[in-house]
């Protein structure tokens, strides 16, 4: 068992708060990513679960023991660094069973270790070379063979591909998913990547100036984010928002959202929450959500305006469609007849929709 618990976990450095109060059950197993921009508080979070930052305020148990106050060596965790932190007056070997050797394991069973994960990932022909003489990837699976030789319960990543070109980027992602199914650990992984977020976890937390915004499963935080931060953080592209008045009548849940020079009616939705809603919103469209329809075919719930922007990706194309201060992107066929400065319209689906107090930020149910 490897179950993590985060109960009111606080970190201060003198007036300045860094996390507050963060409160997390990670279960057996999962792959948890804390995902925020820089300054939120992630690393600082991982550091006190690692034992490298003392805790303010707050618990941290490990299978329902608490270790707040534990030594690093004692959590039975294994932590990969953005920068590796190799050894480089060590080879690879040196550095791989560097752990092991503290701990006065047998030397039969160091190369026996050492060699198993050194052969798992790919390193088992460098083992007498020495750090200078690999390229980044390479030292990114020493790094992770490191971790992994310690057989621990939990693995921590502190952001460790942001120093990688793109593609091998998205190959040592792959790698790092095989070996989370491979050793059925628990992983916490730490990114400002949303993209890389959603291809990894299993849950994702996240983060902004100290405080967890969201905490649920992946898929879940992607689909209904509770807040308009969430909402715009995780996604790409990003999401769209329209700001502006929405009403929901009382009388068989008819919705009309109004903004600066635009108007959008759905008529009554069955089952619908908050009925009699009236106030200022900011409304969410995803591109996979918002469907491009010629102009003249517009209905009262579509947004006609100028193609403004292309982007092509080879499997999708983002089109960028503007009208005054508004402005939605929507998902196309790569092979879509659609060019800058054509006039379409983009029907919104309003069980589609992601609505979000503009106050408050937090989402409403219509």
């Amino acid at each position: 068992m490897s179950r993590v618990s985060l109960q009111g976990v606080a970190k201060s450095f003198g007036s300045v708060q860094a996390v507050k109060d963060v409160t997390l059950d990670i279960p057996d197993h999962a792959f948890v990513t804390l995902l925020g921009p820089s300054g939120c508080g992630k690393t600082t979070t991982l550091n006190m679960l690692a034992g490298l930052e003392r805790v303010s305020r707050g618990k941290i148990l490990l299978d329902g023991q608490e270790i707040t106050d534990w030594a690093p060596h004692e959590r039975g965790m294994a932590m990969v660094f953005q920068n590796y932190a190799l050894y480089p007056h060590m080879d690879v070997y040196g550095n791989i069973a560097f752990s092991l050797k503290l701990k006065k394991t047998p030397k039969a069973e160091i190369e026996q270790r050492v060699q198993r994960v050194a052969k798992a990932l790919e390193v088992d022909k460098l083992l007498q070379r020495r750090i200078s003489q690999l390229s980044g990837g390479q030292q990114q699976r020493v790094a992770l063979a490191r971790a992994m030789v310690k057989e621990p319960k939990v693995f921590l990543f502190d952001e460790p591909l942001s120093n990688l070109d793109a593609a091998l980027r998205t190959r040592m992602r792959i790698e790092i998913k095989k070996l989370h199914q491979q050793l059925k650990a628990t992983s916490i992984f730490v990114t400002h990547d949303q993209e890389e977020a959603m291809i990894l976890s299993d849950y994702i937390a996240v983060m902004k100036d100290g405080v967890v915004m969201q905490y649920g499963k992946a898929n879940d935080v992607y689909r209904r984010p509770n807040h308009l931060y969430v909402g715009t953080f995780i996604g790409k592209p990003r999401m769209s928002i329209l700001e502006g008045e929405l009403r929901v009548s009382a009388e068989g849940g008819e919705a009309v959202f109004e903004g600066e020079d635009l108007r959008l009616a759905w008529p009554g939705s069955a089952g619908t929450t908050n009925e009699g809603v009236a106030g200022a919103v900011s409304l969410g469209v995803r591109a996979e959500d918002a469907h491009l329809v010629p102009a003249q075919d517009a209905g009262p719930d579509t947004l006609v305006g100028d193609i403004a922007l292309l982007e092509p990706l080879g499997s999708d194309t983002f089109v960028e469609v503007v009208r005054g201060r508004h402005s939605i992107t929507a998902r196309v066929e790569p092979d879509a007849a659609v060019f800058l400065g054509d006039r379409v319209g983009v029907r919104i689906n309003r069980a589609k929709l992601h609505v979000f107090d503009r106050e408050s930020g937090l989402r409403l149910a219509v």
